[in-house]
Order: C-alpha cells, then structure tokens, then sequence
C-alpha cells in the first residue's frame, strides 16, 4: 500500500523555532504569577495550548487550572503574542528545503497537510507569512480548536483524511517534532510515524515515543518513501 498522505506539525517541524512558542507560553503562564522553566514547557510542547497551560498550572498545584474563564483569558494572551511573533519577528521563516520536500511530495502523488497544537487564528498568520497553501503546496490544514480533543488524540489526521478523501490510515505518514505528534500518528495508525530530531525534542528525547523513523532533515522522508 503506498502513502497517499503526509501529515505534517508545523513550529519545529516545517517552521523554523527558535524555542519561541515555548517562551512565549512560559510568559503567558507567568502573567499568573506562577513560574514554570522552558524544560518544563517543552514537556507539552505539540498539545493544544489550553489543555497545555491548565497541565502546568495543575503541576504547580495552582487551583486556577480547573478555572476555565481563567485559562481562557492566558490562551488568549498567548494567541496575540504568537500572532505578533508570526506575523513580525524577523526570524520566522521555513525550515531548510521544506517547500521543495512538499513540491517532490505531490509530485509523486502525495497530498499534504498540516496539523498543530496551534488554534486556526495563529495558524492562519503562519500561513500566510509563508505562503505554502499560496504556492499551491499544501492541500489541507487542520488546526487544534477544529476537533474535539488535539494531539495525541488521532482527530485532526482522520479530519485531514476525510477532507481530502484518503480511504485508509495504512496510506498516511505522520511527521512530527515531538512526543504528542508521534502519539498522534501512532494512535491514529498511520504506517509511518517519522520524528524530525531538529526541533522541540532531542533525538535522544524522540527515541523514548512511538515511532518508526527519525529523521533530522525533510528530505531524508523521501528516501523512505
């Protein structure tokens, strides 16, 4: 059976990061006055972000975490600083050859999408500071506020699925950059579930998840396939 899918993170993944969602939700979780160090944030680092900031404030034993309207008024704070960062910061850019991996990818036939921890308002910044759907590289996206729980629930891969008519996960390769996109892929059984060891997560960190390959650049994906 050959893949007819890749599924791709995007922040550490496609797109170049600098640890910046991770200090951007360490300033959000701050502004509660809670402290939490980046090691600690890097641990939820591919999750939807409100399930992500009531973990940690729930790992400080802070009360606040069972307050919604609370977590909501962080979330929010966190989405406008990362559409600021996304949107102005001279760094964002794509990570080295990923446009040319997604163009050799539908040439052979593959479609590709996106899936991220991120809700569609910072994702639509993102896409249009880098153009891929523009250039016609990317056939879907799917955001963590569009499905009933984020990574790693499998929900976002099988709504990519259902929006480009891909028949079954045997035909589907997940590529993700942390433990929660290797979970995902593997709780959804895709065939391939790939760990880029050059973002969020070490490969030392990757090799402890679920997976059946680790790559550090894109282009090594097409010499699995």
């Amino acid at each position: 059976m050959e893949i007819k899918l890749a599924v791709f993170d995007i922040a550490g993944t496609t797109l170049h990061d600098e640890a910046n969602v991770a200090k951007v939700l360490q300033q959000a979780i701050q502004l509660a006055g809670v402290y939490v160090s980046l090691e600690e944030v890097n641990e939820v680092m591919g999750y939807a972000k409100p399930y992500a900031i009531r973990y940690l404030l729930q790992q400080k034993n802070d009360p606040r975490y069972a307050d919604d309207s609370f977590i909501g008024g962080l979330h929010t704070r966190f989405v406008e600083d990362m559409k600021a960062h996304y949107a102005n910061d001279g760094s964002v850019r794509e990570k080295q050859g990923v446009s040319a991996v997604f163009a050799a990818l539908r040439q052979k036939g593959i479609k590709v999408a996106l899936d991220t921890g991120f809700d569609r308002d910072i994702t639509n910044v993102i896409l249009q500071r880098t153009g891929w759907q523009q250039q016609g590289l990317v056939d879907a996206v799917a955001t963590s506020d569009e499905v009933p729980y984020g990574r790693p629930y499998p929900y976002m891969i099988y709504r990519i699925m259902e929006t480009l008519e891909v028949r079954s996960i045997g035909e589907v390769m997940k590529v993700g950059d942390t433990i929660s996109d290797l979970e995902e892929g593997t709780n959804a059984g895709c065939r391939y579930v790939v760990g880029v060891t050059t973002g969020a997560y070490s490969r030392e960190e990757l090799e402890k998840g679920p997976h059946t390959h680790l790559v550090a650049s894109l282009d090594e994906l097409l010499s699995i396939l």
